[in-house]
């Protein structure tokens, strides 16, 4: 007994090379292997000419302008709905809150694209809107367990005091809440970094679709320079990312 489930996976990965079709003597071939090579000593040779460099500068911007803007809009609007999706506003809106943030982050980036693309157009503002919808279901999730999470004395001592709503939130609540959603939001602008880089490829601006064009042209020395910029734009914002973490969260 103990060996039929290595069998069945054994098993099933060879259905899959059947059922795909997988040619893997083809691709190791000599021949196959010969190609890839040429292929790929074409990315070694970037492209550092002068246009070029200007234009994966200003692509490179337009993808850091995408994603900080698209997870600035998904935090405030994630903070907006993470309110009654912790239960702040009853039971009703509870539940129907938690049914927009579902859908939200039930979307995929790339399906959001498409379909901001159709909406919008071609461009980063398509790239923006589609980032924004999907980061506000993720942090809306996410700020709504904290602040389920947060102990609510605070908030009722200052209502007892005769605060407010507002003021209880933003006195009582918001302090000790505030590490988490900073946290929470730099987290996510890392990983928009990364999809914001890939939207592109569905005509939503940036590196992506800098990139897309490049490698659809065989212009391989063109798409290794694009490539160097989004590791460089990538390694920068973690780095920048992990700085503010230190200093506004831990401290």
């Amino acid at each position: 007994m103990r060996y039929l489930l290595p069998l069945g996976l054994l098993l099933g990965v060879v259905a899959s090379f059947v059922f795909l079709e997988l040619e893997a003597g083809l691709l190791l071939s000599r021949a196959g292997l010969e190609q890839m090579g040429v292929y790929a000593s074409g990315f070694l040779s970037p492209d550092y000419s002068a246009p070029h460099l200007r234009a994966t500068a200003w692509a490179t911007l337009e993808t850091l302008a995408m994603s900080a803007i698209g997870t600035l809009l998904a935090a405030m609007l994630g903070l907006l709905l993470a309110l009654p999706a912790a239960g702040r506003f009853g039971a009703l809106a509870k539940a129907l809150t938690r049914l927009i943030l579902n859908a939200l982050r039930a979307i995929p980036e790339l399906v959001w694209a498409v379909l901001m693309v159709l909406a919008a157009g071609l461009g980063p503002n398509a790239g923006t809107l589609a980032l924004a919808l999907h980061t506000a279901g993720v942090l809306g999730r996410l700020f709504a367990e904290a602040l389920e999470n947060t102990p609510a004395a605070p908030t009722e001592a200052l209502r007892l005091a005769g605060s407010g709503r507002i003021a209880a939130f933003c006195y009582g609540t918001l302090p000790g809440l505030w590490p988490q959603l900073v946290a929470y939001t730099l987290y996510r602008w890392e990983n928009n970094i990364r999809m914001a880089a890939v939207l592109g490829f569905v005509g939503a601006g940036g590196l992506g679709q800098m990139l897309y064009i490049s490698l659809s042209l065989f212009q391989e020395a063109q798409a290794a320079t694009v490539i160097l910029a989004m590791l460089v734009l990538v390694l920068g914002v973690d780095a920048l990312s992990g700085w503010a973490r230190m200093k506004w969260v831990r401290s």
